[in-house]
C-alpha cells in the first residue's frame, strides 16, 4: 500500500464531554483514567481513532462504550491540536459534547471507569487540557440553547414546565419571568400535556409533559428565543 512519504503519523484521540440534567443541576460525566500518565486522576471520556473509523463514529463508539447509548444528541466541537498537549506522544484531540437524559440512562453507565456525575459547580481538576474542552463546550450549549431547543434532550421522557425552565435558569444563571416563558414554550406546540401531574414539590402540582417528536424535529432548526437576550448572561462567553 503506497504511503506519503517523509510524513511524521500522529495519533487522534476523540473526548466526549457528556452532559445531564437532574432536574435542579447540570452534570458531567466522567472518568477515572485507567493508565499512565494521570493514572486514575478524572478524565472525560475518550479513546484513539481506528484505522478503519471516521471522527463520528469513533464518538459514538466512545459514548456507547461507556453509557450502552446509541441515537444520542452529539455535535462536534473543536480540534485540541497544541504540540505539548499530552506528554506521551503529539496527538491531536477533536472533541464533542453529547447530551443525555440522566434519569432514563443513570444505570447503563459501564462501571469498569469508575464513571461518576459531577455538579457542573464542582468539577474536580481534569487531566491535560480537558478544562478547556469543558469551558468551550459549556459555552457553545449557552450559545446553541439561545437559538434551538437544544435543551430539551437532557429532559426525561414526562417532565414539568418548572422542570424545562430550570434547565435554561440554571444554565443561563438567570431567573426567568414563569408567564412569558411558559407562554413561549406553548405556543411552539411541541409539547404534548398529559392528565396527571407532579406533587412532590407542591399539593396542586405541575402537570407533566412531553415532547412531540415530529414537530420537534421539523422545528429543530427553527429559532426559538425563549429567553430574551438580555435575560441571557454567558450567552457571548
Amino acid at each position: 500500500m503506497m504511503k506519503y512519504s517523509n510524513q511524521t503519523r500522529i495519533l487522534t484521540a476523540i473526548d466526549c464531554i457528556i452532559f445531564g440534567f437532574d432536574g435542579s443541576d447540570y452534570k458531567l460525566l466522567l472518568i477515572q483514567r485507567g493508565f499512565a500518565p494521570e493514572k486514575e486522576k478524572w478524565s472525560l471520556m475518550g479513546g484513539f481513532l481506528q484505522p478503519q473509523e471516521s471522527l463520528d463514529g469513533a464518538a459514538n463508539r466512545i459514548l456507547k462504550k461507556l453509557t450502552g447509548l446509541e441515537d444520542v444528541y452529539m455535535e462536534q466541537l473543536h480540534t485540541f491540536s497544541r504540540p505539548d498537549r499530552d506528554p506521551v506522544e503529539r496527538t491531536i484531540a477533536v472533541t464533542y459534547f453529547a447530551l443525555i437524559d440522566i434519569q432514563k440512562y443513570q444505570k447503563q453507565i459501564n462501571d469498569d471507569f469508575h464513571a461518576h456525575w459531577f455538579s457542573m459547580n464542582e468539577l474536580p481538576d481534569l487531566i491535560f487540557d480537558h478544562n478547556e474542552m469543558v469551558e468551550m463546550a459549556k459555552s457553545r450549549l449557552r450559545y446553541k440553547a439561545a437559538l434551538h431547543p437544544i435543551l430539551f434532550e437532557l429532559l426525561p421522557k414526562k417532565f414539568t414546565l418548572p422542570h424545562l425552565q430550570a434547565m435554561y435558569e440554571n444554565l443561563y444563571e438567570t431567573k426567568i419571568d414563569k408567564r412569558n416563558f411558559t407562554r413561549k414554550v406553548l405556543s411552539t406546540n411541541m409539547l404534548i400535556k398529559e392528565k396527571d401531574k407532579d406533587k412532590t414539590s407542591s399539593k396542586k402540582g405541575a402537570f407533566y409533559y412531553r415532547i412531540d417528536r415530529s414537530k420537534y424535529n421539523d422545528q429543530f432548526q427553527t429559532v426559538l428565543n425563549f429567553i430574551p437576550r438580555n435575560e441571557m448572561p454567558g450567552v457571548n462567553e
